[in-house]
């Protein structure tokens, strides 16, 4: 047993299952920093005694190689994107206590890690699956927290409702016409302010307020998923099963930017085939069509910078979404075209808004036959 002092505060020390446990006991009481000392040993010691050698072996482990094996079998039976995402959970829990023993983590370290999260203005769905993804890799050691948890109503952080935005008709043409890339002066060689230097961002967002494709979505996007004589274009992978291969119709608004993108392809990449990226990976004429584009991130954020339009590019879809359903479009139509799996995954998405309202409720008024005061008062005394 070692119990130091540290200004004004006492700490302990001890070695279990050959790890350095070295903690405040956060008094400054020498005799309660030793029963400190002497009751975290015995809830390690608890924790610890497993039915199988197995057991103990797996409890000793920090939550840094747990989670290395966790996202090794995961990759296995699991999409591409959904590894992706379990994968920037694991990122989140292993900077804040990766270097902790499974057995060490408890109820209370759930709740200080949402506490830390919410600090840092992580949203509550962002939150709730880190927790869930820390409760995988923990395994049969996770299931009672959970449930403690769980029965205290502390499992979830509460969730945003209405996190997604939608863009007006004059938000929409401000991004559209930031995103055009602008050929550079001939006599100066500089580019113009108001456009961009990137020559794909202005089709991604078209694409994207057109068929209410992902991110990712987007940037899987190889020319064998565009139909251009049936006019169809067909979503590779998604997020979920409704999603994958779903096939929605080109509007005339995104065939003539997907044509003039793929005028722009062969001109400045390569002769366009089947196999090779929509939106090739590189910059400066330097491109990798048999890559994907790594992220719209730089041109996106510049484009909204310049349009002065604050939003994500998800919300692309939030927009899409919300006109359907204010054209009186039919959810099953919605459904096929967003790759939802629920009617619940709609209303999430689905804004109306005041205006539309507004022009439901007028409808509603004027279809009424117009009376006058004077009417009813005849008709009172006729009868």
């Amino acid at each position: 047993m070692s119990v130091f002092r540290r200004g004004d505060t006492y700490w302990y020390k001890f070695y279990f299952a050959g790890k350095l446990i070295r903690e405040s006991a956060k008094t400054a009481s020498k005799t309660l920093a030793k029963a400190a000392e002497k009751n975290r040993r015995r809830e390690l010691e608890e924790g610890y005694n497993g039915i199988t050698a197995d057991d103990k072996t797996r409890r000793v482990k920090t939550l840094d190689e747990a989670s290395k094996e966790f996202l090794t079998a995961y990759k296995l039976r699991c999409r591409a994107t959904t590894y992706s995402f379990a994968d920037h959970c694991v990122r989140h829990l292993n900077r804040l206590m990766g270097d902790m023993m499974l057995v060490e983590i408890g109820d209370k370290t759930v709740l200080d890690y949402q506490s830390t999260r919410l600090a840092e203005k992580a949203s509550g769905k962002t939150i709730n699956e880190e927790v869930r993804v820390l409760l995988q890799i923990m395994g049969d050691l996770g299931d009672p927290i959970r449930l403690r948890l769980r029965r205290q109503r502390k499992l979830k952080v509460a969730q945003n409702p209405n996190c997604g935005k939608v863009l007006s008709l004059e938000q929409e043409s401000a991004l559209l016409e930031a995103a055009k890339m602008r050929e550079p002066d001939k006599d100066t060689g500089k580019f113009d302010l108001k456009g961009t230097r990137s020559p794909i961002i202005y089709t991604a967002v078209v694409t994207a307020l057109n068929t209410g494709m992902r991110d990712f979505e987007l940037r899987d996007l190889q020319w064998e998923q565009l139909d251009f004589l049936r006019t169809i274009l067909t979503v590779g992978k998604s997020k979920t099963d409704a999603g994958t291969g779903r096939t929605i119709p080109m509007n005339g608004a995104l065939f003539e930017a997907l044509a003039e993108h793929k005028k722009w392809y062969e001109e400045n990449v390569c002769t366009v085939a089947p196999e090779l990226y929509v939106f090739p990976f590189g910059k400066n004429r330097k491109y990798d069509p048999k890559r994907p584009i790594s992220t719209f991130k730089t041109a996106w954020t510049n484009i909204r910078k310049k349009a002065g339009v604050w939003v994500r590019l998800h919300d692309l879809r939030h927009t899409l979404v919300t006109k359907l359903c204010e054209s009186g479009a039919p959810e099953e139509v919605i459904m096929a075209i967003a790759g939802h799996v629920s009617r619940q995954m709609l209303k999430h998405y689905a804004h109306i808004r005041t205006e539309a309202k507004r022009k439901a409720l007028e409808a509603v008024a004027t279809s009424r036959p117009v009376t006058t005061a004077a009417e009813p008062q005849a008709a009172a005394s006729a009868s």
